[in-house]
C-alpha cells in the first residue's frame, strides 16, 4: 500500500461508491431497513417492477411507490416489498385471497 501524501484525502476503496454532491439524492430514513438489509435478509426478489430511477408511481395496499419486489413460492405471490427510490416503504404478506397484511422485514 502506498502512502498517502501529506493532507490528501485517503482513496477509497475499489468498488465503493463516491459521495453524492449536497442536494442531490437524499440517504435513505436512518431508521428504516436499507435495500441492502432488505436483499440479505430475504434474498433477491423473484420479479421486480419499476426501478429505483422510475419516475411513475403506482398505489398498491395503500402505499404510492415506484419500485416493487416480488417473492414468490412456485407460482403464487408470497412477499412484496415496496420502495420510492431509496426509501422501505413497506413489507406485504400476500394471501391466498389476494389480500396483504404488513409486516416488518424477517430478520429485522
Amino acid at each position: 500500500m502506498t502512502a498517502e501524501p501529506s493532507g490528501s484525502i485517503p482513496a477509497k476503496p475499489s468498488g465503493s461508491i463516491p459521495a453524492k454532491p449536497s442536494g442531490s439524492i437524499r440517504p435513505p430514513s436512518a431508521d428504516l431497513p436499507t435495500r441492502r438489509d432488505v436483499w440479505k435478509r430475504i434474498g433477491a426478489p423473484t420479479d421486480q417492477v419499476g426501478s429505483v430511477n422510475d419516475p411513475r408511481t403506482h398505489d398498491e395496499y395503500g402505499v404510492c411507490w415506484n419500485e416493487k419486489w416480488i417473492y414468490r413460492n412456485g407460482r403464487e405471490v408470497e412477499l412484496v416489498v415496496l420502495w420510492n427510490r431509496y426509501d422501505l416503504l413497506g413489507v406485504f404478506r400476500v394471501r391466498p385471497d389476494g389480500s396483504a397484511e404488513a409486516e416488518s422485514v424477517p430478520g429485522a
